[in-house]
């Protein structure tokens, strides 16, 4: 993962999105500008932010994926070793990749590694960077992105996860005029979207959960706050509340 580049997500990856904040940006964003339209004037969400919260490559190659006419079970068994019986298309369940590649072998071969570690980075991707609305599936021409690790090592991440939350931004803000609420349909990395907001607004940061005091951190440290939370540990309401 670290030849990807993608090893500085790990500590991000168990934050969850907050509802209720998303749904207050959402409100704010308009798709015809990629800014969000505040009291005081149009703010966005950078790739200097985004090198600056999640230290993932914004300069690079483009993350393209060349599908040509794939047999995907074939694809699985040559890159992950194995592949779910009932694969019917191209899409796959994250919780079968979590299930199947839970711990590494303790014997395991630098093959098998290689493996458990592609496992990994598709429900990463599937499930964080470029999450969307299919409710716990992934489509398996992530998996073709990790396929050469050096290559992968040369992909801008960060520009494709903030031009994918772009996009993701849009869709949702088109659909809140025809809806009062998003209803939890909402893709691309929220945490991202959440850390940007604390660090921005910093009215709207982590409440410290026994001492009810504002956690301020520099920008180059939310990872660390992040390492130690589980899930559950985040509120569905403002200010979001923590452990730390």
């Amino acid at each position: 993962l670290a030849d990807a580049g993608l090893s500085s997500v790990l500590p991000l990856a168990p934050l969850t999105g907050d509802p209720g904040l998303i749904t207050a940006l959402v409100e704010h964003w308009r798709p015809e500008t990629s800014t969000f339209h505040m009291p005081f004037g149009e703010v966005t969400i950078t790739l200097e932010d985004v090198a600056t919260l999640t230290v993932l490559a914004t300069d690079g190659d483009a993350v393209v994926v060349d599908i040509q006419d794939e047999d995907w079970s074939a694809m699985c068994l040559r890159l992950l070793g194995r592949a779910p019986t009932n694969l019917g298309g191209s899409v796959i369940r994250i919780a079968w990749l979590r299930e199947t590649f839970d711990e590494l072998p303790l014997s395991a071969s630098p093959q098998t590694t290689e493996q458990f570690a592609r496992a990994y980075a598709l429900s990463l991707m599937g499930g964080v960077l470029f999450s969307d609305r299919s409710g716990g599936s992934v489509h398996l021409q992530y998996l073709l992105l990790v396929e050469d690790w050096r290559r992968a090592g040369r992909f801008a991440w960060g520009a494709a996860v903030l031009s994918y939350l772009y996009r993701e931004m849009g869709r949702s803000a088109l659909q809140m005029t025809t809806s009062s609420s998003l209803g939890g349909d909402f893709g691309g990395w929220s945490a991202l979207l959440m850390i940007w907001t604390w660090e921005r607004f910093s009215h709207t940061s982590p409440l410290h959960a026994e001492t009810g005091a504002q956690i301020t951190q520099d920008a180059a440290t939310w990872p660390s706050v992040a390492s130690g939370q589980h899930p559950s540990a985040w509120r569905s309401v403002l200010p979001v509340k923590a452990v730390v």
